[in-house]
Formats: structure tokens, C-alpha cells, sequence
């Protein structure tokens, strides 16, 4: 499996350092490790974690913009933890209000060295960052009209909006309100994963004078 890792991280286009794909298979041990007590994932097996999860979430490495991101609805670090990895140039907050995925993000990165990468449990509507957010992930997390209004406080003003969906959210697209730009989506292949993935990214309007 560990090749299995390699190999879809170079279809993704993704040149990770041996370094970087040692913590991230620590990181899917240790998942499978905690699922069985804590329940922290339908995902059963560490082969589907590998491409449901891993794989899943380095899909939308290649969206990436800005310094400063924040993962909401993270749950056990999706797709926060991935993005992180191999990513060490930016900086990911990792959001969940559920107390034992907040405990096991703590505790795998007191046990590996992702400094990019740190914890907070409380909700969205809790949260304040006075500088804002350059983009703000969520993976099945809640509906895009949903997302924006939990999260528009944090947004930096600049900023955008990255959302991870599976078939086309034609319904949501369709409920989203006024204020935004055209939505930009991205159909998206995982390396093992026959499921559509769909990536929605959503931007204030800009107002012109």
C-alpha cells in the first residue's frame, strides 16, 4: 500500500520527499489505529482510507492559493492533514467542534513534526481571525449556502472559498446567494476512486466603480 501511496501521488503530479510520504502513511496508520475505539470515520479499512481519504484529499492540492487556509468541518483532518503534508508552505487551521477528532489531530501531531498545521475545536461561528483567511476548505462538511454563512466572518477579503463535493451540487449551486462571483468547478480524478469529485470554488463579487 505504501507504493500504492506513492503511485497516486505522482498521477495526482505531486513529488513528495520520502519525509513527507513516511508522515503521511504514519498519519493513515494512525487513523485506522484510533477508528476502531473512537469512531472517527465510516472508512474502515486503511486500503479505502488510502484512496477515500488520502488520495481524496491531495485531489485538490493543485487549487490551492494563499498562505493561510482553514480547514472547517475537518473532522479527523481531512482534508486538512493531507494538504499539510505536502504543503509546507502554507499554514492550515484545523476546525471541528467534535472533541475526540480535535484529541486525535492533537495527538498525532505531538508524535510528527507538521508544523504548518494546528488545531482548534469550536465551531465556525465561534472562530475570530481579525486578519482574515486566504481559503477556506470543506470536505462534507454542509451545503455550500450553509458553508459561506458560517464562515463569511472569516474570509479574508481577498479570499476564496474551496469546496470538495462528489456528483455535480447543481441544487446548491442553485441556492447559493447574492453577492458571489460565478462559481469556478472542477471535475476532479482520484488515483483508485471511481466516484465523481467535483471541487467548487466560490469568490465575493467585486464591486467596480
Amino acid at each position: 500500500m505504501e507504493e500504492a501511496l506513492l503511485e497516486g501521488c505522482e498521477q495526482l503530479g505531486l513529488a513528495l520527499s520520502d519525509q513527507q510520504l513516511s508522515t503521511l502513511w504514519h498519519y493513515l496508520r494512525m487513523l485506522e489505529k484510533w477508528n476502531r475505539v473512537y469512531n472517527l470515520t465510516a472508512v474502515r479499512e486503511l486500503s479505502d482510507m488510502l484512496t477515500h481519504h488520502a488520495l481524496d484529499s491531495l485531489a485538490v492540492s493543485r487549487f490551492l492559493t494563499g498562505d493561510s487556509l482553514l480547514d472547517v468541518g475537518t473532522g479527523p483532518g481531512l482534508p486538512g492533514i493531507p494538504l499539510a503534508i505536502a504543503n509546507p508552505h502554507r499554514s492550515f487551521c484545523l476546525l471541528d467542534s467534535n472533541g475526540k477528532k480535535t484529541r486525535f489531530l492533537t495527538q498525532f501531531l505531538s508524535e510528527v513534526s507538521v508544523p504548518n498545521a494546528s488545531v482548534a475545536q469550536r465551531r465556525a461561528e465561534h472562530l475570530v481571525d481579525n486578519g482574515g483567511f486566504d481559503m477556506i476548505l470543506s470536505r462534507a462538511f454542509a451545503s455550500l449556502a450553509d458553508m459561506l454563512a458560517c464562515t463569511d466572518h472569516l474570509l479574508a477579503p481577498q479570499g476564496q472559498w474551496l469546496a470538495m463535493k462528489g456528483t455535480y451540487p447543481t441544487a446548491e449551486i442553485a441556492a447559493l446567494p447574492d453577492g458571489l462571483a460565478e462559481p469556478t468547478i472542477h471535475r476532479v480524478m482520484v488515483p483508485g476512486l471511481a466516484a465523481e469529485r467535483h471541487i467548487v470554488i466560490l469568490r465575493r463579487q467585486r464591486i467596480t466603480h
